[in-house]
């Protein structure tokens, strides 16, 4: 196999695994907010309570925690292949902000699994747009590679 195609499969096989990555991340930061909604009507104590504690510690350790770990190895080899350009920077920078929500998303579960919450049904609705709005910005900065 020639080095150049050995190098664009090495490449092709991180841009799958960080796609993929990301699609669960997602996934994760817009379900758990939704839960969050859910549990903070439950009464402390009660059986669904606990069952949302559960089902928000499982989510952020069995899919969120790894593919957020995955998205940043994956994107930051790939960086490695594309070099800095602003697009990219600026893409980074948002996905800083994503890894900001994704670590408070976690602090609010201990809150829950604490029974410490403090936030409101509403305040859970807010937040839950946060990702989806920054991953629109993503997306339009990855498929337009804008040139400032």
């Amino acid at each position: 196999m020639q080095n150049g195609t050995k190098r664009m499969n090495t490449f092709l096989v991180f841009k799958t695994i960080h796609i993929i990555s990301v699609i669960t991340w997602m996934a994760a930061l817009f379900y758990l907010p939704r839960l969050f909604v859910y549990h903070s009507t439950k009464e402390i104590g009660s059986d669904s309570s606990e069952t949302f504690k559960v089902m928000e510690s499982k989510l952020l350790k069995i899919i969120g925690n790894p593919s957020l770990v995955f998205v940043w190895i994956s994107g930051l080899v790939l960086l490695g292949y594309k070099g800095l350009e602003i697009w990219l920077v600026l893409k980074m920078f948002l996905v800083m902000g994503m890894t900001l929500f994704h670590l408070y998303l976690n602090f609010l579960r201990k809150r829950f699994e604490n029974d410490a919450n403090e936030k409101s049904e509403k305040f859970f609705r807010l937040i839950n747009e946060l990702p989806t709005i920054l991953l629109l910005i993503i997306v339009v900065l990855v498929v337009f590679q804008p040139r400032f």
